[in-house]
């Protein structure tokens, strides 16, 4: 997997620890592009000695029975997160960064790290094979997918390139639509737990049609 200027191809090319972005209802799944404002100091920290280093970090949910991580809080974190390198940084000159992450790939959390720095570090167990995913993996139901999207697209009357979309591989798709769908942490780890991409495909789509139901009554009218 190209990222960026570097390229992940297997386990030794990922770290073993990672310093970590907790933050509540994000997802970042790889081959996605996530944009960061950062304006608190320990995480202008963590930017600053990412840059440094080799540009990794991981961004991760605190426990769902946990609310969102305050500048004072220290919530337990969700079992898996994902790493993304910093491939383009900016300083906004108010003392704010503004980085995008791009998606490499899933990790475990095997432990928190001991520490003096103002933020998290961990020690992981990165999921390869989401380095190896294939681009068009043939057994996700992409009519079904695009078929819950456009439905959802028409109830919100929102637009969308179709051309474009038409263009797009289904590894792509599903894990941007993951990313950009309106659900809550709790739906957010879920797609980011699915076992395989045709899973995450599935959840997706029977997520949309819970959402449809619930705001428009009889789901399968709206999906017609």
């Amino acid at each position: 997997m190209q990222v960026g200027n570097a390229r992940y191809l297997t386990e030794d090319d990922l770290p073993e620890t990672i310093a970590v972005f907790p933050l509540s209802g994000v997802l970042l799944l790889s081959g996605g592009h996530l944009p960061l404002n950062v304006f608190e100091p320990r995480y202008l920290a963590l930017i600053d000695d990412a840059l440094r280093g080799n540009r990794l970090i991981g961004i991760i949910q605190p426990d769902l029975a946990e609310t969102e991580e305050s500048p004072a809080g220290h919530p337990e974190l969700c079992k898996v997160g994902t790493i993304g390198r910093i491939t383009t940084f900016g300083e906004t000159g108010d003392g704010r960064y503004v980085v995008d992450l791009a998606g490499i790939c899933r990790f475990r959390l095997i432990e928190e790290l001991p520490g003096t720095h103002a933020y998290r570090k961990v020690r992981i167990a990165p999921f390869i094979s989401d380095i190896h995913e294939p681009e068009d993996d043939p057994a996700v139901d992409r009519q079904a997918l695009l078929h819950a999207f456009r439905s959802y697209l028409d109830a919100n009357k929102l637009e969308v390139d179709w051309e474009a979309v038409g263009k797009t591989s289904n590894r792509t798709l599903v894990n941007s639509l993951s990313m950009m769908a309106p659900f809550g942490a709790r739906e957010k780890q879920a797609l980011l737990e699915a076992a395989d991409l045709k899973t995450r495909a599935e959840t997706l789509v029977a997520m949309t049609e819970i959402v449809l139901a619930k705001a428009f009554g009889d789901v399968s009218k709206t999906l017609q």
